[in-house]
């Protein structure tokens, strides 16, 4: 793979533990701030929300100029906020500067996952893939945990620090030694509107539809992952960090093999594996109250969940190769249509009295909807050559 690629991901490392650190930072923002514990998870919704706008907004804006100088503007965005909101003692104000730094991360993201596809063989789009999405597992094993350290040892705004400072050297690193490229990848660019007539293919609107559902599992139950450690498993706060990097270190194997698995044969491989996740969400529901089956169960799901939503990503890439500026931010908007959808379900259940292991129940239920969407014919169809 390519060295600027290693670069993007260092970005993406950034991102991703700003994305996720909150999983082990909302009882803390909910005591500072004087809010619930459901509104503090709003903060991950509003992350999500402002993805989901920004993937195909950022994209349209940017698709005429050169990527490096666009991802050197999202990521520059990205930082500033990251001060803004370690500075803040308004709720509000935290809360904007979320979906800024979401819009921030979405147009990196959608931009990065072009360029970094444009820069390999038509064939090793998955590994592309993966070594970007590496950044985002990497933060779940060490940023998000390092991150959830940071706010038990001195305050949540320790953590918001930590991002802008890593940051910051990512931002060289781009400027330095990413191609400066153009804006369509040496190609000219289809018109929008051919790019966006891809969305009227009912297998890419499945498989969109199925990356929505996979993440919004994963995030119902990672953004109230703290609380059922320590209230149905009974640990101490102290654990949450550890658990968090159990189910990152799931999350790297998981896109890690997934980056190989996307480009040769995912249709053996997704069912199974999304399977395998439906009973393993149900699992953690039924055994959550048992620290030592629940700490062996954080892993595989870590595995599962990324692992799936790794390869549904890599299916959206290829099923949309005439979209060529927006097939990263179909699959961006994808993803976090899940994240903003399941941390408010989450947050529901919780609020309607259902107790600390409700997400985890609600996982399974988005899971089961999405083991329906994959039975359907418009989805096992083949999409032409």
């Amino acid at each position: 793979m390519p060295y600027p690629l290693y670069l993007l991901g260092l970005a993406v490392f950034a991102q991703g533990t700003s994305e996720f650190m909150l999983a082990g930072l909302v009882p803390d923002i909910a005591r500072d701030l004087a809010v619930s514990v459901p509104a503090a998870g709003t903060l991950t919704s509003a992350f999500a929300v402002g993805m989901i706008v920004g993937a195909p907004l950022t994209a349209l804006l940017g698709r005429r100029r050169p990527r490096r100088q666009s991802m050197l503007v999202f990521l520059a965005v990205f930082l500033a906020v990251h001060v803004v909101g370690a500075l803040t003692a308004d709720f509000t104000v935290l809360l904007l500067t979320r979906v800024v730094a979401a819009l921030a991360d979405a147009g990196f993201l959608a931009v990065g996952l072009v360029a970094a596809t444009a820069m390999v063989a038509p064939d090793a789009k998955g590994r592309a893939t993966a070594v970007l999405l590496g950044g985002t597992t990497l933060a779940c094993v060490v940023g998000v945990p390092a991150g959830a350290a940071l706010g038990h040892l001195l305050g949540w705004r320790s953590a918001f620090w930590a991002v802008a400072l890593v940051s910051a050297p990512a931002l060289v690193a781009i400027a330095r030694s990413v191609p400066r490229g153009p804006a369509d990848g040496g190609d000219p660019a289809p018109g929008v509107r051919t790019e966006l007539r891809a969305l009227r293919r009912p297998r890419l609107l499945s498989v969109l539809c199925l990356a929505a559902l996979v993440n919004g599992a994963t995030f119902c139950t990672f953004t109230y992952l703290a609380p059922l450690v320590t209230e149905v498993c009974g640990l101490a706060a102290g654990w949450v960090p550890a658990v968090l990097a159990l189910f990152g270190a799931g999350a790297f194997a998981g896109v890690t093999a997934a980056g190989r698995l996307a480009d040769r044969g995912p249709r053996r491989v997704l069912p199974a594996a999304g399977s395998a996740l439906l009973v393993g969400w149900a699992a953690l529901a039924v055994t959550a109250g048992r620290p030592a089956v629940a700490l062996a169960l954080v892993p595989v799901l870590g595995l599962l969940a990324f692992g799936v939503g790794s390869t549904l990503v890599t299916r959206v890439l290829y099923e949309a190769v005439d979209a060529p500026s927006l097939g990263g931010a179909f699959a961006t908007s994808a993803l976090n249509v899940g994240a903003a959808l399941g941390p408010v379900l989450g947050g529901a259940a919780l609020d309607g009295g259902f107790g600390h292991r409700s997400p985890v129940a609600v996982s399974v239920l988005l899971m089961a909807v999405a083991g329906l969407v994959a039975r359907l014919p418009a989805h096992r169809r083949e999409r032409p050559a």
